[in-house]
């Protein structure tokens, strides 16, 4: 059987070629009855739009760009999944395109990209979500853009946040009802603006417990697993070392595991270990980790959404929308012990 063409579909539904395009392409300027006549029509016939085709009849490439830098393989999966499912039931295909954001070329790199008209527009993940030279490069090009977890949430852009302070106020107050008092936490990344925000959670967190920050029992981290067990072993020699620590992501807590193992201590009856994305390896490790469980597919299918309805003219005066992440309890965390609380 022949494959159906443009002009079938046009044909079945009583249309113009010209409106056809206009529906495929998701253009907001056809009224909702021709809009549904057009896709009826395309789904009996099982009408299948060429986007080359596409891209050489118009403007557009169809395709949207997802930048990323230094993220772990669970958190770009999550995010890609939620970007090609979304880009693809609209019709775009997804670009993926790993960067060095210390490179002093990325600017003129990815303008160089939007310019060659090979992304119709681009999603961009932490840090790049932050780098103001980059977001202003961009908005003098006029690209359209949807940011993901940036750590500014005054900016411009259309953005997908998640509620990364209330969610670590929320594990540091859970640690204290176990009777914790002495509460370690591990930074993540400096140049992750919203990984600093969880520092800030756990610091709300023990203010409204009541309880006193020490600087000592807070050490910095780069997201990676060696330095989650570097700060491990840094908490663990102090002279009155914690009883629970928290870190920034998943990978420095499963560092910060190994190093409690390391030092033949139980977890959770020695020291409580909880960490931040429930990523695979949280349930995979022994013990499972307690986590929050970040919403990092259904962030990346919202900031699609929102690209993809700039791509189409539409305007919208909601910008900007949150997703809350959510405590995950596991084996590793418990009572503190009861001759330290």
């Amino acid at each position: 059987m022949a494959k159906a063409t443009i002009q079938d579909v046009a044909k079945l539904a009583g249309v113009s070629i010209k409106t056809v395009s206009r529906v495929t392409n998701r253009e907001a300027n056809v009224r909702q009855e021709t809009r549904r006549k057009v896709q009826r029509a395309a789904k009996r016939l099982d009408y299948q739009p060429n986007p080359s085709a596409r891209s050489l009849a118009g403007t557009r490439s169809y395709h949207v760009g997802l930048l990323f830098d230094n993220l772990s393989a669970s958190y770009l999966m999550n995010i890609q999944s939620g970007v090609l499912s979304t880009s693809r039931s609209e019709g775009y295909d997804l670009v993926i395109q790993p960067c060095d954001y210390s490179d002093p070329k990325l600017v003129a790199s990815i303008s160089s990209m939007v310019r060659s008209k090979s992304v119709d527009g681009l999603i961009l993940t932490p840090p790049l979500s932050d780098m103001k030279p980059l977001l202003k490069a961009l908005d003098k090009l006029g690209v359209c853009l949807a940011l993901i977890a940036p750590a500014d949430p005054s900016n411009r852009h259309r953005s997908v946040f998640t509620n990364d302070q209330d969610a670590c106020a929320e594990m540091t107050r859970y640690l204290v009802s176990m009777g914790h008092q002495r509460i370690g936490f591990v930074i993540g990344h400096p140049d992750h603006g919203a990984i600093g925000n969880r520092y800030l959670g756990y610091r709300d967190g023990l203010g409204s417990c009541g309880l006193k920050f020490d600087r000592r029992l807070v050490k910095q981290g780069d997201n990676t697993f060696e330095s989650g067990e570097k700060c491990g072993h840094r908490l663990l020699d102090l002279e009155d070392p914690p009883t629970a620590i928290f870190a920034s992501n998943d990978d420095m807590a499963a560092g910060v595991m190994r190093a409690v193992h390391e030092m033949e201590l139980a977890i959770p009856g020695d020291v409580s270990v909880a960490g931040f994305d429930d990523a695979p390896l949280a349930s995979q490790i022994w013990p499972a980790l307690t986590t929050i469980r970040q919403p990092m597919e259904e962030m990346a299918v919202r900031a699609t959404e929102f690209l993809l309805r700039q791509l189409r003219g539409e305007t919208g005066e909601n910008n900007r929308h949150t997703i809350a992440s959510t405590l995950v309890v596991r084996e590793s965390t418990g009572p503190c012990p009861r001759n330290r609380g």
